[in-house]
């Protein structure tokens, strides 16, 4: 399982780090560019599609509307979603036995991000092989390490027919209202069309690229060029398709807004036939090489059973920093994120040395040395490809490695070399306005013919019942956002109180994975397992107790400190609430132990089988049962499983002292 093929060919290598890096300087580097960027705004310095000026931008560009007569029907299961999450969720009912299903989605087909964004260009950044969902279940190989947009989103319509998901699917279909009915003990789903339907269970996996944003900056209506966002990508407009040929830009001034993920995947492509492109950047992205190949036929034949699982682990124990004999992957992730993650090894050293607090903060040393040699070799490739100095130090990234979510590609920073292309650097502050004829920035006007918004999606947002645009009113009338005006209230991320038989797929007080996919198997396997207990106890209901609730918070704060003071210093981003650090934020959070640690808790859960900290019609399962998060981390599995999840406290005792 190791290699796949020939090895790509590198037009831009990593240049080597600095053996002499003056850590005091960068470290002083990255607290000014960091102020920069500070806004007190946080998270409300964008504007939200919701605004009226801006609904127009939401418009469904791949499906013509398809006009049918309003359902009314009682099913076992909705999952309000029909993107990946949805799918996987659907996929892993269906093998538990729950078939009764019925999905929802505002799209005119599966693949949710991959449905919506079909932007030129458009890739994965996490190895096909691992990222691409059921896999063997649908008996298919990517066609290269990276697949693109037009083969991620033929994937999702393959697992479509392969599991009879478009005969459970209601597109084109916007759920307005999920209602618990105690009179039916089930949830009355209200959607645009008129449906009317009844499920004893629900899922909301709206997805976390869902709900898109823009700068909150006046005149964006008063533009009389033409202007889309990436998501909805306008052919009509620039020519072409998902593949390039935007030919007809080639007299049109394009204007793009951003450069995160998408933007290093979309300038290359615009800058090939625009008359001139001006890219307006707030934050440089970290760009690494991509490892491009296509996939070698003989590799692809000689895959076994448990190829696709045992791949997954792989990768998510090494970027998490636990050991692992071999690099299946190998590519800019793991080579990066196991170098400046704490793993076992480090612990055991630390716990091991007569001064653990000397010893932990070696550990800390290292890792951030390792961080500023990462991230210097960032930068100086840069130098090596970007001609003129002064768009290079532009270009340059002064942040740890993780404040954002690195990019990986080839062609992005050679863009810069073209004539038709100017970088306008915002210096942290993003542009001043939009107006009649471009935008502004620092006194200057630049005129355009089309602006390009490539500014992203309401990421993590605290109101989650309003990130997907919909009411869940739960027992006794009492709805998640107020449930969660303090912050976001779940037992392991899936279920939250009063709202019985009510789970929800994101990453919030969950575990973050780089490779998303991975943890939206690992909880559709959770969600089925529950669910299908529930209903092999002849239970109604399911719901988390108030005990386990609380206590799950406390661990998700407590942990969340862990990595706090790292957030704290990192340029302002999405992955910090851009820098306005709270409790609540923190309860927006992850689970602070990693994915391999929170995987392991919840196959620990599944195999005690005792449902500890859920109730079944209202009645604990196990009652009295001890909450604390320590025994749920270590509670259930086999000797070794306990082990290793034991290893956990002396991976937090470290942590903490760093």
């Amino acid at each position: 399982m190791g290699s796949i093929g020939r090895q790509p060919t590198e037009s831009a290598p990593l240049p080597p780090a600095d053996e002499h890096i003056d850590f005091a300087a960068v470290a002083a580097r990255y607290r000014e560019e960091r102020e920069k960027r500070l806004r007190v705004e946080g998270l409300n310095q964008y504007h939200s599609v919701e605004v009226a000026a801006l609904k127009h931008y939401t418009e469904d560009k791949w499906s013509q509307p398809v006009s049918r007569a309003p359902v009314s029907e009682t099913v076992d299961y909705v999952i309000v979603g029909a993107g990946f999450s949805g799918m996987i969720l659907a996929v892993r009912l269906i093998q538990a036995g729950i078939t009764n299903i019925r999905l929802i989605d505002k799209s005119g087909d599966f693949g949710g991000t991959w449905y919506w964004n079909r932007y030129p260009g458009a890739a994965c950044d996490i190895e096909a092989y691992i990222y691409m969902p059921l896999l063997e279940e649908t008996n298919y190989v990517p066609s290269e390490k990276y697949a693109r947009g037009e083969e991620l989103f033929a994937h999702s319509q393959r697992i479509g027919r392969t599991f009879g998901l478009y005969e459970k699917t209601l597109f084109q279909t916007e759920v307005a209202q999920l209602n618990w009915n105690e009179d039916t003990r089930r949830w009355d789903v209200s959607t645009h069309r008129g449906d009317r339907i009844q499920a004893q269970f629900i899922t909301t996996a709206g997805g976390l690229l869902h709900k898109m944003k823009f700068p909150g900056v006046s005149g964006i209506d008063t533009f009389r060029g033409h202007s889309f966002h990436t998501s909805r990508w306008d052919y009509d407009y620039t020519g072409g398709d998902i593949t390039g040929n935007l030919h007809k830009l080639a007299n049109k001034r394009v204007g793009i807004i951003g450069t995160g993920a998408t933007a290093i995947q979309v300038v290359p492509q615009v800058g090939r036939w625009a008359q001139h492109l001006h890219v307006f950047q707030r934050t440089p992205s970290s760009v690494d090489v991509r490892l491009d190949q296509p996939t070698d036929p003989a590799w692809a034949k000689s895959l076994r059973k448990g190829w696709h699982q045992h791949r997954m682990d792989n990768f998510n124990n090494l970027v998490a920093g636990a050991p692992v004999t071999e690099d299946l992957v190998a590519d800019g992730w793991t080579n990066v994120l196991a170098k400046v993650a704490v793993n076992a090894k480090m612990v055991a050293d630390a716990e091991a040395a007569s001064d653990p607090i000397a010893a932990a903060q070696l550990i800390h040393q290292k890792m951030q040395t390792a961080n500023y040699k990462k991230m210097d070799q960032i930068r100086k490739r840069v130098d090596a490809i970007v001609k003129d100095r002064a768009t290079a130090e532009a270009l340059k990234p002064w942040y740890n490695y993780m404040c954002k979510r690195p990019g990986f590609h080839n062609d992005y920073l050679p863009t810069f070399n073209q004539s038709n292309v100017t970088l306008v650097d915002t210096q942290g502050r993003g542009i001043d306005r939009v107006t009649e004829k471009g935008i502004v920035f620092d006194g200057t006007e630049y005129e355009l013919d089309c602006i390009i918004y490539a500014t992203g999606f309401e990421y993590l947002s605290n109101d989650y019942s309003q990130r997907l645009q919909l009411s869940i009113r739960g027992r006794n009338g009492i709805t998640l956002e107020e449930h969660w005006k303090d912050g976001p209230r779940t037992l392991h991320g899936l279920y939250t109180r009063h709202l019985p038989n009510h789970f929800i797929m994101s990453i919030t007080q969950t575990a973050l994975a780089p490779n998303f996919q991975h943890l939206l198997n690992e909880q559709a396997k959770h969600i089925a397992f529950v669910v299908a207990e529930t209903m092999r106890r002849g239970a109604t209901t399911v719901e988390t107790s108030q005990a386990a609730e609380d206590e799950w918070i406390r661990t998700i704060i407590r942990l969340g400190k862990l990595k706090e003071d790292f957030l704290r210093e990192c340029t302002p981003s999405y992955y910090n609430d851009e820098g306005v650090i709270s409790e609540k934020t923190l309860k927006t959070g992850r689970y602070g132990l990693g994915a391999p640690h929170f995987f392991q808790l919840l196959a620990n859960w599944r195999e005690k089988g005792t449902m500890a900290g859920l109730e079944l019609d209202g009645k604990p399962v196990v009652p009295g049962v001890d909450l604390t998060d320590e025994n749920i981390r270590v509670s259930g599995g086999s000797d070794s499983a306990k082990k290793e999840m034991a290893k956990t406290a002396g991976v937090e005792a470290v942590v903490r002292l760093l």
